[in-house]
């Protein structure tokens, strides 16, 4: 024996909304709670159909002192379908103007576009320029190094680099002047330090020249 299908979102809101319109009365939520299993609706569900019944503006509330009561008369739910057709019926208005307005534009574009052998003349001539064009596009990107703006700034770059390292090479040897002058007794192993970290005898100042 199957099992039965419980019902719809859409069936419970029409039970619900039965409630209502049989009675013409005014229900707390727990009082809609205990009808709804009467209408097949499980009691549990109840408080999510009437919110959305709510959201929908087919079921009203209204808070008077410490409860909020629910209710609805069949004028809200003709009213709500009312304005539901309202306003589809603009949306169809609006939809088939802009209709007419791109089937008028996609004439209007047609015209001078007929297909022709002097119009696939063209549209090929096109693509023949546009290949070349593309071809020494990607040619101008190999010598983007050798591009004047860039040698410059590759030469700006490499003179504040040099200026750099020569400010610190004398700031080294201004260093190692006053090692060797206040502690001439340690000067092997002052020696043996500069060597640990990087600072050979061979150090001297950049010729910018032969950068």
């Amino acid at each position: 024996m199957s099992k039965k299908r419980g019902l719809s979102l859409e069936e419970k809101r029409e039970h619900i909304l039965q409630i209502f319109y049989e009675s013409h009365d005014f229900f707390l939520l727990r009082e809609l709670e205990k009808l709804g299993p009467k209408k097949g609706v499980v009691s549990q569900t109840v408080k999510d159909v009437v919110q959305s019944l709510v959201d929908d503006d087919l079921v009203l509330k209204d808070k008077i002192g410490s409860s909020v009561y629910f209710w609805s008369l069949p004028s809200c739910a003709g009213n709500q379908l009312r304005n539901t057709h309202y306003k589809l019926e603009a949306d169809i208005k609006a939809s088939k103007k802009r209709l007419a307005e791109l089937v008028e534009l996609r004439e209007n574009l047609k015209k001078g576009r007929e297909d022709s052998d002097e119009r696939n003349s063209a549209l090929e001539e096109m693509k023949i320029v546009e290949r070349k064009y593309n071809a020494l596009k990607d040619e101008m990107e190999l010598y983007a190094d050798n591009d004047p703006a860039t040698l410059d700034a590759m030469k700006s770059a490499t003179e504040i680099a040099v200026s750099a390292t020569n400010r610190w090479t004398d700031n080294i040897f201004t260093v190692q002047h006053w090692c060797s002058q206040n502690f001439p007794q340690a000067r092997e192993q002052l020696g043996h330090l500069y060597g640990e970290v990087g600072i050979t005898e061979d150090l001297d100042y950049i010729e910018p020249s032969k950068v």
